[in-house]
């Protein structure tokens, strides 16, 4: 959805006494970043006591929490904790952001001659990509209430879209629609 940078996350997991395993036990935070879903691992400023779901500034200027980004890291090596934590933080990024999703669902198109960027979300297939279309095209959608009330078989639309963000952040999807995802040297150098 956007190519931007990211300036803010949400602390999924604070390691006060670092990873084990690693020879610096420095404190460790994991982070999701707000705009491209980008998963990051920094080093708090030090004496600041950090909670998940803090949000944060990680962004060029001067940070008050986070000392520095030591880079991007995969979904299978956020901690048990970040990952359980992930979904929840997943969705009220979502709902805060629901205009832009909402937006997708009025905008989506073709990805190839075959595939449409919507049937790449959970629930839509064929059968529901057309009822959605008509839909749209009728008038469009103006909230998830909106789409879920013109659409009662998506379900959750809000959770439609946190459950396609969670498969790209995994790396299951071939299309990545919402997620940046690590560059290739990245993802093979774990």
């Amino acid at each position: 959805m956007n190519a931007k940078r990211e300036e803010n996350a949400v602390i999924l997991d604070y390691l006060p006494y670092g990873k084990s395993g690693e020879a610096a036990r420095e404190p460790v935070v994991q982070l999701l970043g707000d705009l491209q879903f980008t998963l990051l691992e920094a080093t708090p400023k030090a004496g600041l006591a950090l909670n998940v779901g803090d949000k944060v500034y990680i962004g060029r200027g001067e940070r008050d929490k986070i000392a520095h980004i030591r880079g991007r890291v995969l979904y299978n090596q956020l901690t048990n904790a970040a990952q359980q934590e992930l979904e929840r933080q997943i969705k009220t990024i979502v709902v805060n952001r629901e205009p832009e999703f909402v937006q997708f669902l009025n905008r989506a198109g073709a990805i190839s001659i075959r595939v449409h960027a919507l049937e790449q979300l959970p629930t839509i297939g064929k059968k529901n990509l057309h009822h959605l279309l008509d839909e749209r095209e009728r008038k469009p959608f103006e909230s998830f209430a909106d789409a879920h009330a013109r659409l009662p078989q998506l379900g959750d639309v809000a959770h439609i879209f946190v459950e396609r963000i969670i498969h790209e952040l995994k790396g299951d999807e071939k299309y990545f629609l919402f997620v940046k995802l690590p560059s290739r040297e990245e993802r093979e150098r774990y």
